[in-house]
């Protein structure tokens, strides 16, 4: 799975540090019975996806794979006789 570059970006990697960033925050305020850092944490993990998609959209992500179409040699036709 390592070999199709599947979140291997710079877009990817910031979005996801982000997030897990906020994730730990908001983690941490729960447990700390903080409420508006519990929501800061949130809001982080919102900004990660921001981050990752606006960075995604500069190209700093991956390219989209195109689907490849089956070849109509591939395809089977029954035969008569």
């Amino acid at each position: 799975m390592s070999s199709s570059g599947h979140g291997h970006t710079p877009a990817a990697w910031t979005g996801v540090i982000i997030s897990f960033i906020g994730f730990c925050v908001s983690g941490a305020f729960i447990v700390l019975g903080n409420v508006p850092g519990f929501w800061a944490g949130i809001v982080l993990i919102g900004l990660g996806a921001v981050a990752g998609g606006l960075m995604r959209a500069a190209g700093m992500g991956q390219e989209p794979r195109r689907s490849a179409k089956p070849a109509a040699a591939a395809q089977v036709q029954p035969q008569e006789g």
